[in-house]
């Protein structure tokens, strides 16, 4: 038990360094207006901030490395999420409803935990906490959680 506590202490300390280089909260969901992109659910519009990461395009056998190397410690090996840690990434209707652009741009700035809409109150620290990863890499993990995603269907 102790050493779970441990692990989550360091784990959120983590967040909160990533998070101060991060800025400030994504914006809503609703991006009213812009431009077309495809997602896990269809068409579905890009927001203005994520329009720079609209022409990558992901490739899902790097992204399967990329998330088991980061992403997996807070999402799970299956992406099903971690109680306590990270959301579950196969079933959310809010990543189902965003395009892969603004995808790529949630995970490039993250999720602070007093953010509203954030239910886990657990730190998403940008890029997963590695900021070594490009915004190539990160479209490469958009499109394997996308796989998922179909594949759940």
């Amino acid at each position: 038990m102790k050493k779970q506590f441990a692990l989550i202490v360091s784990l959120i300390t983590a967040a909160l360094l990533a998070l101060t280089a991060c800025g400030s909260p994504l914006p809503p969901a609703s991006t009213g207006g812009m431009p077309v992109a495809s997602s896990g659910g269809g068409a579905v519009k890009v927001s203005a901030g994520a329009q720079k990461y609209a022409s990558l395009k992901g490739e899902a056998d790097k992204g399967n490395k990329i998330f088991h190397g980061t992403c997996n410690a807070c999402h799970g090996d299956d992406a099903k999420g971690k109680v306590g840690l990270g959301k579950n990434l196969v079933v959310s209707p809010y990543l189902k409803g965003i395009s892969d652009a603004d995808f790529v741009l949630f995970v490039t700035k993250g999720r602070p935990a007093s953010d509203p809409a954030n239910t886990t109150k657990v730190d998403m620290p940008a890029k997963g906490g590695n900021p070594a990863l490009s915004d190539q890499d990160l479209a490469d993990v958009v499109a394997y959680v996308r796989s998922l995603q179909r594949a759940a269907k």
